[in-house]
């Protein structure tokens, strides 16, 4: 493909993505949901592999096979809740402050959480590709805990700089796994604040290998490295959707990060224990659980 080729084919993509998404702050609630409702319906037959695979990990969180007409009522199901993730996403940066407080109950664990991070320790919230975590990210924000995450990179750049742009303006510092973002992770823990990583598939490398739903697969080593190395605490936690236009927030006790053995051995006890954390989370709304690739040790459980 000639360069000038590639360049307008980049600025197209920017240029949609960048438009849909002011688009959708821009336009009513109720017309934004419906559209978003339909598209993801519509959009179904195309995603016919995502859906096998979502399917077959359907099957390993529900210990049973799942076919005919309730296959296709997970899929819808999923679909839908992914439909309004991607939504919520577009529209976050344009709520208002007082929406997302109305909106969001938690439960379980967060008096823990705040206090590690009251006390300067450092946090690592861990969370699966589950509901709307962004939301929760949002709320942390306006109670004066900024959270930083980790994000893949987008193409072009200038996509993902205002991606970054959009969260960074409702609290969210986001780091682009292109950039080595550990070295700055690692300052945020030591000087006390709070990172968020979603770390239920591996995005580069081969993961520390687990069992996962009965399956071996992989999970990132980060935020068990992360922990082991600064102290920080180590919380699960996930934000699904619901009850209707409300957010759930859960984040269950930190996990054992006192170190035992080597660093490698440390990581890998850890990371198994982030596995069972994140099973109790998923099987409270599977479908909300964006899990479009296939389980297995080489990693991959969510897109």
């Amino acid at each position: 493909m000639p360069r000038w080729a590639g360049q307008l084919s980049q600025w197209w993509t920017y240029a949609f993505y960048r438009g849909l998404g002011t688009a959708m702050q821009r336009v009513g609630e109720p017309v934004a949901s419906g559209g978003a409702l339909v598209v993801s319906q519509l959009l179904l037959p195309a995603r016919r592999e995502a859906m096998a695979s979502y399917l077959g990990n359907l099957e390993a969180v529900l210990a049973r096979r799942v076919r005919g007409a309730e296959a296709r009522w997970w899929c819808h199901r999923v679909a839908a809740a992914y439909g309004r993730y991607w939504l919520e996403g577009a529209r976050l940066p344009g709520t208002p402050g007082e929406t997302i407080d109305e909106r969001m109950v938690v439960k379980d664990g967060f008096p823990l959480l705040r206090e590690a991070l009251d006390a300067g320790q450092g946090v690592v919230l861990a969370l699966p590709h589950l509901g709307s975590w962004e939301w929760g990210g949002a709320w942390l924000a306006r109670r004066g805990y900024p959270m930083t995450v980790v994000a893949e990179a987008l193409e072009p750049r200038a996509l993902f700089d205002w991606f970054a742009a959009q969260r960074r303006s409702m609290g969210l510092e986001v780091l682009s796994l292109a950039d080595d973002p550990g070295p700055s992770l690692l300052r945020t823990l030591r000087a006390g604040g709070l990172v968020g990583l979603v770390s239920d598939r591996v995005v580069e490398g081969t993961g520390i290998p687990v069992e996962f739903f009965g399956r071996p697969a992989a999970l990132p080593g980060g935020p068990a490295t992360l922990a082991l190395r600064t102290g920080a605490a180590l919380f699960p936690a996930a934000v699904y959707q619901g009850p209707g236009p409300l957010h759930t927030g859960v984040v269950l006790p930190p996990l054992d990060t006192g170190r035992r053995a080597g660093l490698r051995a440390d990581v890998a006890r850890v990371t198994a224990e982030l596995a069972r954390a994140f099973e109790r989370l998923i099987r409270r709304a599977p479908d909300q659980w964006f899990a479009f690739s296939p389980l297995g040790p080489s990693g991959g459980s969510a897109s």
